[in-house]
């Protein structure tokens, strides 16, 4: 058995070595046609300033527009150079043999005779898609540019409505080098060949395959399903909000995903302003990354996890179930508002304004200040916003006492007067440093310092939090330092998202670019600039500067706490949305506050709702354990169908006096049967610990937390000590429910003490 499964995992790796080669063939092919094409524009650049050297003014004008064709084309391929090649589709022969301008067939429709009765087909055109368009020297197409129409079918072709495409291929690169490729079925039950070979496929596609090519008709039925169901979320309307369930396996993420393809696609322009797609964990953008490339230009598409969607901020750390409890919730808005009016006057703000005016010395004493300052924060501007205000109604006060009022009855002698006089305190040192000790510049962080001494948030708090969670609160901050610059939590990262609306954002300072001193001496700037932005320098900075979005994609939106939502809505105040998720995988212990949140987030848009219903990636028999946590999380919430089986049934095994090692050697045996990647899930405090187990095992053994787990997949998976997860948070069962319905082929549960195993090891939770 041993010696079969290493013959089928050795048979996977050459199957995909091979078909990385094959594209790295492809890709080596096409940067050598493009440093041929870099040199003939650098030789255009060439020959047109030896025109120059004639001196006519019809050479002087003729060498000035090819100067400026060939600098365009030159900064075009020096910008595109890198990274650039993404996609790839296998389309079946067409109803016509015409070709369009990029050399590709034209006929999106496939001919009568090129699916064949017994469900095989050849492979007619093979098409590679990238940013820009690269033809050979005989104008075969080599790249088709993502915007040309040939281009369309990776995006608009789905299972259900394929067109000619059999397979689409998402290649991963990084600079010149092929690290990987995932495939898309879209005709599963054809049997199609490339140069006399059946076409190979990888990853879910490989799975679509053998569902869709099973000679029974339940199977048959159930691929249908899946394409029907996966199909309809693809092409919902945009206008409305498209809310999509199910539970694990459905493809939930892969369908969101494709979507947000298909609407780039279909309405480039609408859509200009950005699609933003946020996944709860920094593990989880990594893999949407791999499964969706760049899709067009200037950073139209951004991908960020919830910890990093502040600019400037990063989270690196976790809170307790506790503190995130505390952090996560509505209540935090009262104690926020209260902090940023308190931060004002901490610090040993004045309480005297003295200036000279009138050749007399003005003062403002402490309850007039006092006065002032209550006025100014009637408004529900950012308090930094409001720092002229404040200085103006301190100017009318000064003005008020000094009686300039009553020194002139001529208006414009008054208004004069009035004018120097505030010019002239309003430049005084004293005015100035009273000023920035009075109503200091406010930052998020500065703010959130603030709040980690206990008595003052106490202050603060009164009302909203009791004693202990204070405590809990003020502690977990203490992290971050007395600037605010020490580490961050995810939860941390939306507390300053909503500290930074409350105070304001300061402006900040344009960057200058570094041009050439003596492009505006030669006329050369406008034709050629000297340094350009890279695509991805550019994409960068649009995706930096970019606050909304035209359209937001929620991934996994039932873990967003409801201080979360607020950070995420205002991304997407004007725009279309797309929300994934499932109640029944929610690590967040107040469903219904968080629902409030979602509600407010999303507005008035009429919404479309959707459920997948069909898990094909869980086997059978690990399916149908995790539905026994279900059945005790979520009572009467009804799991997705598992549609294979394995023959596998789960392992239990119980711990020996050493925890760590009996999960290394459980991963261990995982690892020399299955092909790929093995997860091991601990409860969120064990991670550090659960790295070290794993440490000589090598990259294919993943150490991560429960609350980690959401949304990845593994080839096999070990579960350790379901108890420790279970009860780590009010959400526990639910997260556990995940951290069983993450593998595809093979499920190990480690028991430890608390989890009370029997004779078999099975822990005392997952028994019947």
């Amino acid at each position: 058995m041993a010696a079969q499964d290493a013959a089928v995992d050795s048979t996977a790796d050459s199957v995909r070595d091979r078909e990385i080669a094959v594209e790295q063939t492809h890709l080596d092919q096409v940067y050598r046609r493009l440093e041929e094409k870099i040199h003939e524009a650098e030789f255009l650049m060439n020959d047109a300033a030896k025109r120059g050297q004639v001196g006519t003014p019809g050479a002087l004008a003729e060498r000035d527009a090819q100067v400026f064709r060939a600098g365009i084309h030159l900064n075009r391929l020096n910008n595109e150079f890198e990274d650039f090649l993404f996609g790839r589709i296998d389309l079946v022969l067409g109803k016509d043999g015409e070709r369009g301008a990029d050399g590709a067939f034209t006929s999106v429709e496939p001919a009568e005779d090129a699916i064949r009765p017994d469900l095989t087909a050849d492979i007619a055109e093979t098409l590679h898609i990238g940013r820009i368009g690269v033809l050979d020297n005989d104008y075969a197409p080599l790249v088709i540019d993502w915007r040309a129409p040939a281009a369309a079918p990776f995006y608009r072709s789905t299972p259900k409505e394929p067109g000619r495409v059999v397979r689409r291929r998402v290649i991963r690169s990084k600079g010149r080098k092929v690290l990987g490729v995932e495939d898309d079925l879209m005709r599963p039950e054809v049997t199609a060949h490339l140069d006399g070979r059946e076409l190979p496929v990888l990853g879910d596609g490989a799975l679509m395959a053998a569902l869709g090519r099973a000679r029974t008709h339940s199977m048959r039925d159930i691929v249908s399903s899946i394409q029907a169901e996966q199909d309809m979320v693809i092409r919902a309307p945009a206008a409305s909000v498209a809310e999509v369930a199910g539970g694990p396996g459905t493809g939930k993420t892969a369908v969101a995903l494709h979507r947000a393809a298909y609407l780039l696609y279909q309405d480039r322009r609408r859509y200009s302003g950005g699609i933003l797609i946020v996944s709860p964990t920094p593990l989880l953008v990594a893999y949407t990354e791999g499964v969706l490339p760049s899709l067009g230009e200037e950073g139209q598409v951004a991908i960020r996890a919830l910890g990093s969607l502040v600019d400037g901020a990063e989270a690196s750390t976790y809170d307790e179930p506790a503190v995130a409890r505390i952090k996560g919730s509505s209540r935090m808005l009262p104690i926020l508002r209260k902090a940023v009016r308190g931060a004002l006057e901490l610090g040993g703000a004045p309480e005297r304004l003295r200036v000279v005016a009138f050749g007399r010395r003005q003062e403002l004493e402490g309850d007039e200040l006092n006065r002032i300052r209550q006025v100014v924060l009637g408004a529900t501007t950012p308090v930094n916003l409001l720092r002229p205000r404040a200085r103006k109604l301190l100017l009318d006060a000064l003005w008020a006492k000094s009686g300039g009022a009553g020194r002139h009855t001529d208006r414009e002698l008054a208004a004069e007067l009035r004018s120097g006089f505030d010019e002239d305190i309003s430049t005084e040192d004293a005015f100035l440093e009273f000023l920035n000790a009075w109503w200091p510049e406010l930052t998020p962080r500065g703010v959130l310092a603030t709040m980690a001494d206990e008595r003052r948030l106490g202050r603060w708090a009164r009302r909203v939090l009791n004693p202990r969670e204070t405590r809990l609160l003020a502690r977990s901050l203490r992290r971050t330092g007395a600037d605010g610059k020490g580490p961050l939590s995810v939860h941390d990262v939306a507390l300053l998202d909503e500290l930074l609306l409350l105070v304001g954002a300061p402006a900040r300072p344009k960057r200058k670019r570094d041009l050439d001193p003596l492009a505006h001496l030669t006329g050369l700037e406008e034709l050629m600039p000297g340094r350009e932005e890279t695509q991805w320098e550019r994409a960068e900075r649009l995706a930096a500067e970019r606050t909304e979005y035209a359209h937001v994609i929620v991934d996994e939106a039932q873990d967003l706490t409801p201080m979360q939502w607020r950070m995420v809505g205002r991304r997407g105040r004007t725009g279309t949305w797309t929300v994934v998720g499932d109640a029944a995988q929610s690590s967040w212990s107040d469903p219904e506050e968080a629902a409030a949140a979602r509600d407010e987030a999303l507005g008035s848009r009429p919404r479309r709702k959707f459920t997948l219903t069909v898990n094909y990636r869980n086997p059978a028999e690990i399916a149908e354990l995790a539905a026994r946590v279900l059945r005790l999380a979520m009572p009467g919430m009804e799991p997705p169908t598992a549609v294979r089986s394995t023959g596998l049934e789960p392992r239990f095994t119980a711990a020996g006096a050493d925890l760590g090692a009996s999960v290394r050697e459980e991963t261990r045996r995982l690892l020399e049967q299955v092909d790929g990647t093995v997860g091991v899930v601990v409860a969120m405090d064990r991670r550090a610990e659960a790295a070290g187990w794993l440490a000589e095992l090598g990259e294919r053994a993943v150490a991560l937390g429960s609350l980690e787990a959401k949304g990845l997949e593994y080839d096999a998976t070990v579960v350790v000590s379901p108890a420790e997860i279970a009860e780590e948070s009010p959400a526990g069962l639910r997260v556990l429910y995940v951290a069983l319905t993450r593998a595809t082929q093979q499920l190990t549960v480690v028991s430890g003490a608390r989890d009370r195993p029997d004779g078999a090891g099975m822990p005392e939770l997952l028994r019947d």
